[in-house]
């Protein structure tokens, strides 16, 4: 994607270092805190079918000690300091981030580097962290508005790791070896693959600095393996039977990839569908008819490959009601360009909630970082707010007919067994 507005700011650094790791930061004086994440390249998705689940237990396993720290003393060595240590997987990277006080960049940045670089993996605690792991993915079983997704990517992206849930399979996650780990952690965590982004009251100079002395990776080696091209399954209903008291909706198909410039009519499609309180589906199936508690649009952007769904809630008894409402909300939006007046209204909406979402060190951080990996380049707000701002009527209407396709949306239901 090439933006048309550039304006980059004195604050944003960028240096790529000899070993390869590269290093992005946002200053930003007006705070008293600092963010930083170390960011690998790799996720789920790079996973094979027989080791679903490895990065995120890889992730873990990077609390479970080091050659110097105990895990207790891992956790404690920030939070005694009233500062944050944290890590999430998804389906592309891998994220370790660290919130604390200004004063404690070196402190953040050694001990990033410590869990990164130097654990150690026991035996004891693979054992124990995998019965851990089994009992969050019961736990996810456990909520259907959560594991609703995760069989919806399963069926809108078969026999591919992309539609394997992040957390893993039981019968898979309990095979996990030690060797199984390294080998992982060895195909990716290295020099070349890691993006450490950061934004607060910090100096670049200072950064790269603490990056060079604690960061040293034992090997440059970069993985060979390679996603796999994915191709989204079509117009398939999976009727799934649960003891729960409430029906769950997903549905939805492919749509745009991260760095696709039909992405900003995209989102500005999402938040008019339903985006929020004052969306379409939100009044039109809740607050006029009163069928729902939760309905919403999602989209998911990933490096060659976008999902845009829908998700509802409702009695079993609705459903077929609150399903014939979600399909005519959808042809809605193929059938006739927004007016001038709704597109302003959902703009500013979209702009505003973007805008207060990045006003925390956390979220500056992570943009910085995904910027950087999906674009190689750094973008302002401004450039942001000038995508969603030359957005048209016209530009919504034609993504819409692209993707809104309820004919040959993948849908999913959990129905009560009872």
């Amino acid at each position: 994607m090439i933006f048309h507005k550039t304006n980059l700011a004195s604050s944003y650094k960028k240096t790529v270092l000899d070993n390869g790791i590269t290093i992005v930061s946002e200053a930003i004086d007006t705070v008293r805190s600092i963010a930083i994440g170390v960011w690998v390249k790799t996720g789920s998705r790079f996973e094979d079918l027989n080791e679903n689940g490895m990065a995120h237990f890889l992730e873990h396993m990077m609390f479970k000690g080091t050659g110097k720290r105990s895990p207790l003393q891992i956790v404690q060595c920030l939070e005694s300091l009233g500062g944050h240590l944290n890590a999430f997987t998804g389906k592309e990277q891998t994220c370790f981030f660290a919130n604390s006080l200004d004063t404690y960049l070196k402190k953040s940045v050694e001990i990033l580097a410590d869990i990164v670089c130097n654990s150690v993996f026991p035996d004891k605690e693979i054992l124990k962290e995998r019965m851990v792991v089994l009992e969050e993915i019961k736990a996810i079983k456990d909520t259907p508005e959560e594991y609703i997704f995760d069989l919806f990517h399963e069926k809108l992206f078969p026999e591919n790791p992309l539609g394997q849930p992040i957390i893993g399979k039981e019968n898979i996650v309990d095979k996990f070896t030690r060797n199984a780990v390294l080998n992982f952690w060895h195909d990716y965590y290295s020099a070349p693959n890691i993006v450490i982004a950061a934004a607060g009251n910090l100096k670049h100079e200072q950064l790269i600095k603490h990056v060079m002395n604690y960061f040293t990776f034992n090997t440059s080696y970069v993985s060979t393996r390679q996603k796999l091209k994915v191709t989204a399954a079509q117009s398939t209903c999976y009727k799934i039977n649960q003891p729960i008291n409430q029906t769950h909706i997903c549905m939805g198909g492919e749509s745009f990839s991260y760095t696709s410039d039909e992405r900003y009519p995209l989102l500005v499609l999402n938040a008019y569908l339903g985006g929020g309180m004052s969306s379409r589906l939100f009044q039109r199936l809740r607050e006029k008819r009163g069928l729902v508690y939760s309905v919403y649009s999602f989209l998911d952007f990933y490096s060659d490959i976008g999902i845009f769904g829908v998700y509802a809630g409702t009695d079993s008894k609705q459903l077929n009601s609150v399903s014939e409402l979600l399909y005519q909300e959808l042809l809605r939006v193929t059938q006739k360009p927004l007016s001038d007046g709704i597109l302003t209204k959902i703009k500013n909406q979209l702009k505003g909630n973007l805008v207060l979402g990045l006003e925390g060190t956390s979220r500056r951080m992570s943009r910085l970082a995904k910027n950087e990996l999906y674009f190689g380049q750094y973008v302002s707000i401004d450039d942001l707010i000038y995508c969603i701002d030359r957005v048209t009527s016209e530009d919504i209407y034609r993504v819409a007919n692209k993707i809104v396709q309820p004919e040959k949306f993948i849908t999913v239901v959990f129905q009560s067994s009872n």
